[in-house]
């Protein structure tokens, strides 16, 4: 693998927990991942699975999806929604033979700064090892 190599990773986060989470982590200074793309949305629920395809097929390494830890939704059955889209993605993901690594769920609050940080550095440090996205257009160009 080139030791240059930098992943392409969208973060879809939660505006009320995980969002605020990774803002309190960059305040306080923690090493967070320059390949994270940070998109924020109202709630995790609203984070269709076809923005997570569509990502992945322009050329996204990794898609990340971050919410409230369930039962602290801001909008009560969001990231219940969110988690119920995940599973469909992960049998998407192995159905057509992709590794299902390439995307992740992860609950992060607004006070869990740390996790954020541990989070993206561990997500980070997984897709380099999987390499570059086998199925974006760049590809096919």
């Amino acid at each position: 693998m080139n030791s240059k190599y930098k992943p392409n990773i969208i973060a879809f986060l939660c505006n009320w927990c995980s969002y605020t989470g990774a803002d309190l982590a960059g305040t306080a200074r923690m090493k967070i991942p320059s390949s994270i793309k940070t998109i924020r949305v109202m709630c995790s629920g609203r984070i269709d699975a076809l923005f997570v395809l569509k990502a992945f097929l322009k050329g996204a390494d990794g898609v990340m999806m971050m919410g409230c830890h369930p039962g602290d939704c801001h909008y009560q059955k969001g990231n219940y929604n969110t988690r119920r889209r995940y599973v469909l993605l992960d049998n998407l993901f192995k159905t057509l033979g992709l590794e299902k690594k390439r995307i992740g769920l992860w609950w992060v609050s607004a006070s869990e700064a740390n996790r954020y940080a541990k989070v993206t550095n561990e997500y980070t440090e997984e897709i380099k090892k999987l390499g570059p996205n086998p199925t974006s257009e760049e590809i096919f160009l």
